[in-house]
């Protein structure tokens, strides 16, 4: 036998009308859990009892179940084009505005160790905590920079060590090319003179480079002929 339709009307019996609004209220909270679960959806519950008893839900939280309310309203009504709604829409941006400065403001302050009366022991821990945090992730920051820098200095001077190795062989190239393989000695000075290119054991410390010339005899070109003038 199927349930009875119930009439939807005041209970007028007080133990009767308690015992509903729990099962229902209960029945209620758990729909609209199921609610934001199921279909991903942002969910506030608010229910007063005749009493003035409070009993609430929400998937995230109601402050910003109101505030998402109480935006949605106003945009549905500036939609409309009122120009008073809309004065009141503005209105109420540059309040939200204002607050978030303010408290931008207020926050730094504190981390700026200023204002500090009106808080608890937790909170100065709290801003201890949040402080600590910050440091560690600057230095860690400044760290990172800093290696940064000395890996591209030392590969910089890798760079110039080469290209001055270049043209030190470039150098005793030419030489030979120009005197020939007569004088070894001061091809031997030439060679020797890259020992002068040193490199310091640190790998990560920059490059001191030192070129040191040889010093050039004067040689004659060969098939030249010396000629003498005679004036009378």
């Amino acid at each position: 036998m199927g349930r009875g339709k119930i009439l939807i009307r005041r209970i007028d019996n007080s133990t009767s009308r308690q015992v509903t609004f729990s099962k229902r209220r209960n029945g209620l909270l758990k729909k609209a859990k199921e609610l934001a679960i199921l279909c991903d959806a942002e969910v506030g519950v608010i229910i007063f009892s005749s009493t003035s008893k409070l009993y609430d839900y929400a998937n995230t939280s109601m402050k910003s179940v109101i505030e998402r309310y109480n935006k949605a309203k106003e945009d549905n009504t500036y939609k409309l084009g009122d120009p008073s709604s809309e004065v009141k829409f503005w209105q109420r941006e540059a309040a939200l505005l204002r607050q978030q400065l303010e408290n931008l403001q207020r926050n730094h302050r504190k981390m700026m160790g200023e204002e500090l009366s009106g808080l608890n022991v937790k909170d100065l821990q709290n801003l201890e905590k949040q402080l600590e945090t910050s440091l560690r992730g600057v230095r860690a920051k400044k760290d990172q920079i800093l290696i940064n820098e000395r890996n591209f200095s030392h590969q910089e001077n890798k760079e110039l060590h080469k290209k001055l190795d270049i043209v030190r062989r470039e150098n005793m190239e030419l030489y030979k090319k120009v005197y020939g393989n007569r004088d070894s000695n001061v091809v031997s000075k030439m060679a020797t003179s890259s020992s002068s290119l040193s490199v310091k054991e640190d790998p990560l410390a920059p490059l001191h480079l030192q070129l040191s010339q040889p010093q050039l005899q004067h040689y004659e070109m060969p098939g030249t002929t010396k000629l003498r003038l005679s004036l009378h």
